[in-house]
């Protein structure tokens, strides 16, 4: 029996909130929506831009070999060759001097020093830390190509040269 009461309760207290006395507000928002419009303004004028010319062949091209499979690109042929180190390769290029200069057969062998040690080298033999192999020996100089680690990680040659130095004469 208290459920009946209940329900009949809620509806009168339901039906009481639906007088008129929202009636006004109900009128006044329908006459503010009649004018209600949205306003949408124009698209703005499309602009016209100047043509320009793309030219790639001075641009790095994405589709190397080396940047499509990095692991391919990552160490020089030289490196990956089963060949025996020489001895003037485990020294910084800095820290070697060419002191001299012969000819052995017709041929130019230079004279270089590292640490104490005097040794003789020719065209073909590796020095350095960056796989720098001796491409031409003069009576002044010794040029070398060396394969260096660019900024994106490819492997580019390099050319570099060693001087004669000069020995200091003791008085």
């Amino acid at each position: 029996m208290k459920p009946i009461w209940l329900v009949m309760m809620v509806c009168s207290l339901v039906a009481g909130c639906s007088g008129e006395e929202h009636q006004s507000m109900k009128i006044w928002m329908d006459g503010e929506a009649k004018g209600m419009q949205g306003r949408i303004q124009p698209l703005p004028k499309l602009m016209q831009f100047p043509v320009v010319d793309y030219d790639v062949m001075a641009l790095v091209d994405p589709f190397q070999a080396a940047r499509l499979d990095p692991e391919k690109g990552k160490k020089p042929k030289e490196a990956l060759a089963d060949r025996r180190r020489e001895p003037l390769e485990a020294y910084p290029l800095e820290t070697l001097k060419m002191v001299g200069m012969m000819m052995m057969n017709g041929k130019p062998v230079a004279l270089v020093q590292a640490d104490r040690t005097v040794h003789q080298i020719k065209a073909g033999n590796y020095l350095g830390q960056n796989f720098g192999v001796i491409t031409k020996i003069t009576e002044n100089d010794l040029t070398l190509k060396e394969l260096v680690e660019d900024a994106n990680g490819d492997w580019v040659e390099r050319f570099s040269t060693m001087q004669l130095q000069e020995q200091e004469t003791k008085k």
